[in-house]
């Protein structure tokens, strides 16, 4: 007999050290749909979804599949079952090539006499033909680590196809696509709906939801607030569900009184002929300067160069007023300025190391004590100052950094630019892949910075978060400046038109 539901999760639980991540939570997903999961970071989406792909045992609770309870102790049992996952966090074997990602545990194997060896032209021909059915433009020999971070994730859909799933779950697997990228991998989730596929997308991004989904469960603090249709549904509402509270406003009040110029970058330009060029600004005390620009602007280039990380051909580059040369991060940290950067997981965070491991990297030469010993109570003194200035959760300060929510993660990288008294921080993509309560923390954080009379260089990709932050916006394209807006007078449209040509 049919049943209603290809999936159903009842009344899991689970428990961590100081942490119930999943209390009594229950989830159910129909055939052939997209069913998102939503909720703050730490709400408890991966750790379910982690129960149902066998990483996690769950302490209670059954998970019924085609209307039979299973029990799925590890991912391979969960592959077997036809249950597939696409990680958040990619980590592909970098230096085989594409098609031994797909097929790695698998490879097909052909025999001569008693010795067997991997069937290279049966597995070519058999990515080569998944790929053209899910409209792949890959070469099945190229190396992985020659791929963009979107290829990468394309390869990672095709590889969760080739199981034949029939569920696919998806954590926030547009974090490193671009916009048309984006609406291809929409093309390949609507294919799999026809072919009875149900796809389980957990996002941040709203209006993905709106766009792709059919039904819609939001968790907070371990626990299911309610599942709907998506069209029972507003963006208002889901934020509400989210994070408990009404959020009519999405940004802090911006009370701003920028000072004197500390920052002035005169045409500056990188040695590489397709970098950025003649790129002038000022950034004043107090201020937070918004960058914005399309994918390929070169905005993460230039503040890198700034920042010492990149070389560059000609230009200038003064702080308060003084030239300063700037050839390194060292040399950037000794003028006062800091840099968040664009990647979290991949040039942040220190995943195997504690909180005040992470908090207190970036000033370790102040912790040597005369002994030429690291002085432990005074690492734990100023992370302790960090989490209660900063208000980061952490069950304790010998916490793993990969353990916390993605949004407490980006508060302890704050609070490690923090220890090293910065004036100037660039903070790029301050918000990127963390939930819209965790978003409005951090743009406290910054406001309350920016009145401590520091100052901020801040790129976004998105609109709404320059227009609601910044007190001018630079916009860049082709690795120019192409325009630069006043709070007042900015509009998406305006950022939209500088971003799009080069008009100067």
């Amino acid at each position: 007999m049919a049943t209603e539901f290809v999936l159903e999760m009842n009344n899991i639980s689970k428990q961590f050290p100081g942490v119930k991540a999943l209390d009594s939570v229950t989830f159910k997903v129909r055939p052939g749909t997209v069913h998102a999961l939503m909720g703050e970071n730490g709400a408890g989406k991966s750790t379910l979804m982690k129960c149902l792909f066998g990483i996690y045992q769950p302490d209670e609770g059954e998970i019924i599949l085609n209307g039979k309870k299973i029990s799925i102790k590890n991912p391979r049992e969960a592959l077997d079952h036809g249950i597939s996952m696409i990680h958040q966090e990619l980590h592909p074997v970098r230096e085989r090539n594409v098609m031994e990602n797909v097929w790695i545990g698998r490879l097909p194997l052909k025999k001569y006499g008693v010795i067997k060896f991997v069937d290279e032209r049966r597995m070519y021909k058999e990515t080569e033909e998944l790929f053209k059915k899910l409209q792949i433009d890959v070469r099945p020999i190229e190396l992985v680590k020659n791929l963009s971070a979107s290829k990468i994730q394309y390869i990672e859909i095709a590889k969760a196809v080739s199981y034949n799933a029939k569920i696919i779950i998806m954590d926030e697997p547009t974090s490193s696509l671009t916009e048309n990228e984006v609406a291809h991998l929409f093309e390949l989730i609507r294919k799999l709906k026809k072919e009875g596929v149900s796809i389980i997308y957990i996002s941040h991004k709203i209006d993905e939801i709106f766009e792709i989904a059919d039904e819609v469960t939001i968790m907070r603090d371990g626990k299911v607030v309610g599942t709907w249709n998506i069209r029972e549904l507003t963006e208002d509402m889901i934020i509400s569900k989210m994070v408990g509270r009404e959020m009519s406003d999405r940004f802090p009040p911006r009370i701003s009184q920028p000072g004197e110029v500390v920052l002035k970058v005169e045409n500056l330009t990188s040695p590489f002929p397709r970098s950025f060029k003649n790129v002038s600004f000022e950034l004043r005390r107090g201020e937070i300067l918004g960058i914005g620009g399309l994918v390929g602007s070169q905005r993460t280039e230039l503040v890198e160069a700034i920042f010492g990380l990149r070389s560059i051909a000609s230009g200038r580059i003064f702080i308060k007023g003084k030239e300063v040369v700037i050839k390194s991060p060292v040399d950037a940290k000794k003028h006062g300025l800091a840099l968040l950067t664009e990647e979290r997981r991949a040039t942040g965070i220190f995943p195997e190391l504690n909180i005040v491991e992470n908090t207190t990297i970036a000033s370790i030469y102040k912790y040597v004590n005369r002994f030429l010993l690291l002085d432990d109570s005074k690492r734990k003194d100023d992370t302790k100052r960090m989490i209660d200035i900063l208000r980061i959760k952490t069950p304790s300060l010998k916490t793993l950094i990969k353990n916390l929510s993605g949004g407490n993660q980006q508060k302890v990288l704050i609070g490690r630019w923090l220890l090293t008294l910065p004036d100037i921080l660039i903070l790029d993509e301050p918000t990127r892949g963390i939930d819209v309560g965790a978003k409005y923390e951090i743009y406290t954080i910054m406001n309350e910075l920016t009145q401590q009379g520091k100052s901020i260089i801040m790129i976004s990709s998105e609109m709404p978060e320059l227009l609601g932050m910044a007190d001018r916006i630079l916009v860049m394209c082709e690795g120019r400046v192409s325009g630069i807006l006043n709070r007042d007078e900015a509009t998406e449209e305006q950022i939209m038109r500088l971003a799009s040509k080069y008009t100067n």
